[in-house]
């Protein structure tokens, strides 16, 4: 299959399916238990409808708006995921590179297979860091120290994993990183190998690493411990993304951590309206999970997000074609906004709001 017949994201998600070896589909591709929230968070978006206007006399359109005070040219947003050297070679540093082509914000995972100082050299702003909180405190300074001096606009500190969702598909498989792969971040430290259990090698890494007792009292420590903007990744709740906001979050993500962590959690879709009410503007909203199509876009945006975060579409077009295949799908996904935004009557993304989700 070539790049030209790769018209939608789920063309690339088959094409990727087609190329990885099984145990690394199941990784990327997979949700916890039964897998109910991993296709709710797609299904959901569909389930809306859009009751478009006619003759709205939209004559150009503009996609462009901010993220924590920064522009970027279009809404979407590259979510921070795990381990990209399974993708392709370049690893992080293409997804990074088509960050900047897109012109868009790229933020980095702590489980990176290379390390953030030469990632962030590889793209624009914004650029951030997504946080995991160690056991080792001291650790967990050090990494955001280093993304500090890297370069990271923003530290993003990911709250749903205070342990790992049981999924199924990486213990059957025995899921573990290769020979010459690791955890880059904290290979110095010597923490970049995976223990030797059976079962899942990353379940058995994040629970004699990652804090498990995370508590509101982390996140002030994080916010006293950075003069970088603090988001809070992974919020399904008005109440904690409200207190988030409260105790010094500059932004909160709606987000079930792609379906990964508790089976039958909302769908993010179905989350996120609630969470902007809350909130009432205290912080900036962004949400991740299940985004598929320009159109499921424009939707969260008419619930009241910022911008949408994208994860595994970027890595299956890591995985077609490197840093071709993950800005591909980027303009995929531009491209299909614009088509929505057109037939729906909105000129700019500023216009959108939630008329178009109901009569």
């Amino acid at each position: 299959m070539t790049v030209p017949d790769l018209l939608n994201i789920a063309d690339y998600g088959r094409a990727a399916g087609e190329a990885l070896q099984p145990d690394v589909f199941d990784y990327y591709d997979g949700g916890a238990l039964d897998e109910v929230t991993l296709r709710d968070n797609v299904e959901s978006w569909r389930r809306l409808k859009l009751y478009y206007r006619v003759m709205a006399g939209v004559r150009s359109l503009d996609l462009a708006t901010t993220v924590l005070g920064r522009p970027v040219s279009m809404p979407v947003l590259v979510a921070p995921t795990a381990f990209h050297k399974l993708a392709c070679p370049q690893g992080e540093v293409a997804a990074a590179k088509a960050a900047a082509r897109a012109q868009t914000a790229f933020c980095l995972s702590s489980l990176s297979t290379i390390a953030m100082e030469d990632v962030f050299t590889a793209t624009a702003s914004p650029k951030w860091f997504q946080l995991y909180i160690y056991k080792d405190r001291g650790l967990t300074r050090e990494l955001i120290a280093r993304a500090e001096a890297a370069g990271a606009e923003a530290i993003v500190l990911t709250v749903d994993a205070p342990g790992w969702g049981n999924r199924e598909r990486d213990a059957r498989n025995a899921f573990r990183l290769p020979p010459g792969l690791a955890v880059a971040n904290v290979v110095p430290v010597g923490k970049g190998d995976f223990p030797q259990v059976e079962g899942s090698g990353l379940a058995a890494y994040v629970r004699e690493n990652f804090e498990s007792a995370l508590s509101f009292d982390d996140l002030d420590w994080l916010c006293a411990s950075t003069d970088l903007p603090v988001v809070v990744k992974g919020v399904c709740r008005g109440d904690d993304a409200r207190r988030s906001a409260e105790q010094g979050a500059a932004a909160v993500v709606v987000s079930n951590h792609g379906g990964r962590q508790l089976d039958t959690a909302p769908a993010t879709s179905e989350a996120l309206a609630p969470v902007v009410e809350r909130v009432a503007g205290a912080c900036e909203v962004y949400v991740d999970g299940g985004v598929r199509r320009g159109s499921d876009v424009l939707k969260a945006l008419a619930m009241g997000a910022r911008a949408v975060l994208v994860g595994r579409p970027i890595l299956w077009g890591l995985v077609v074609a490197g840093e071709e295949g993950a800005t591909a799908v980027l303009e995929i996904l531009r491209r299909e906004l614009e088509e929505a935004m057109m037939l729906c009557g909105y000129g700019s993304v500023k216009e959108i709001d939630g008329s178009i989700l109901a009569l």
